[in-house]
């Protein structure tokens, strides 16, 4: 299985980037992954909707040409989908059975998606009606789909 994460902006902070290697390190074992970094834009103070538009519009163009023709899409989204992490372990190995074995996570930025992003997505997630820092997301998102392979081979991991 081909696991792509692609996520507008580039990551600082080094605890974070710890914990980034860290799962894919783990994961490694399970599946190739790829993290591909997409330049974020400037948001200027005040942005009217419509400068918030071309923003995501701008970030958007960048998300698309880092995904395959033969790539199953899943944006994480806050209208999207709400999974249990058996439930997302679950997709996962569908997901193969069913011949998808490039699976491409989409973060958008601090804005979110564009339309023409979530109009290239096969499946919508949503993890929390809650909203995270997109740069966490990336842990979150790892941790979750090592905690899937974890229950997909019916190995220990904490409950």
């Amino acid at each position: 299985m081909n696991i792509s994460v692609v996520c507008v902006g580039k990551l600082k902070e080094k605890y974070l980037k710890a914990a980034i290697e860290e799962y894919a390190k783990r994961l490694s074992r399970y599946c190739k992954l790829e993290i591909i970094e997409v330049s974020d834009e400037k948001t200027p103070d005040n942005a009217s909707d419509k400068e918030e538009a071309l923003i995501k519009e701008k970030e958007g163009l960048g998300i698309l040409k880092h995904i395959r023709d033969n790539s199953f899409v899943i944006t994480l989204d806050l209208k999207g989908k709400m999974l249990s992490s058996e439930e997302l372990a679950d997709f996962i190995k569908e997901s193969a059975i069913n011949g998808n074995s490039n699976l491409t996570f989409i973060i958008g930025g601090s804005l979110g998606l564009s339309n023409s992003v979530l109009a290239r997505a096969n499946f919508s997630l949503c993890f929390s009606k809650m909203t995270f820092p997109h740069q966490l997301m990336r842990v979150i998102l790892l941790e979750q789909i090592y905690r899937g392979y974890r229950i997909i081979n019916n190995e220990p991991y904490h409950k």
